[in-house]
C-alpha cells in the first residue's frame, strides 16, 4: 500500500484556532506523517498513479474535499464528499475535547480517563464513517482514518 507523503489543510478561512485546537492539529498532522496508509483503487477505466500522495483537505461549497496528486505533485485525483454524514460526529467530538480540555485543568485523573474513553469512542466513530465515505475512492487503515478524522475536525472549526 501506498501513503500520504504531505498533507495540506486549507484553514485559510478559519477563525484562529485555540492552543487546544492547535495540539490536536499538529498531533494529527505528526502522527500521520509517521506512519499513515492511503491508496487509489485501481480502475479498470483510467490509469492510477502509484504513491507515495501529497493530499489537501478543504471544504469548498459545504463538501469536504480531497486534491489527491503524486510525490512530485502532479494531479492523481479529487474527490468531493458530503459533509452531512460528518456534521453530528464532530459536533459530538467537539463538545467532548470541551470537557476533555476542562477536566485535564480540574479534575481527578479518575474522571478524566473517563472522558477520555468516551472522546475515543466518538473520534473511532468518526473515523468508521470516513473509511465507509472513502471506500472505492482512496484505500486507508483505521489509525490513517483517526488522523485524517482529526484534521477534519479542524476543518469544521468555526463552520
Amino acid at each position: 500500500m501506498s501513503r500520504i507523503c504531505h498533507i495540506e489543510l486549507d484553514d485559510a478561512n478559519l477563525p484562529p484556532p485555540t492552543p487546544e485546537i492547535e495540539q490536536e492539529r499538529k498531533v494529527a498532522l505528526f502522527d500521520l506523517m509517521e506512519e499513515n496508509i492511503f491508496d487509489l483503487p485501481k480502475r479498470d477505466d483510467r490509469q492510477v498513479p502509484e504513491g507515495p500522495y501529497r493530499v489537501g483537505l478543504s471544504i469548498r461549497e459545504k463538501r469536504l474535499v480531497f486534491a489527491v496528486a503524486t510525490e512530485n505533485d502532479s494531479p492523481a485525483t479529487e474527490f468531493h464528499l458530503s459533509l452531512s454524514p460528518f456534521r453530528q460526529v464532530v459536533k459530538d467530538y467537539w463538545t467532548i475535547c470541551e470537557s476533555y480540555f476542562d477536566a485535564v485543568k480540574n479534575m481527578p485523573p479518575s474522571q478524566i480517563e473517563t472522558i477520555d474513553m468516551a472522546r475515543r469512542g466518538i473520534h473511532n466513530e468518526g473515523a468508521r464513517i470516513l473509511e465507509e465515505r472513502l471506500e472505492g475512492k482512496a484505500m486507508i487503515d483505521n489509525d490513517t482514518a483517526r488522523r485524517l478524522f482529526t484534521l477534519i475536525c479542524v476543518l469544521h472549526f468555526g463552520n
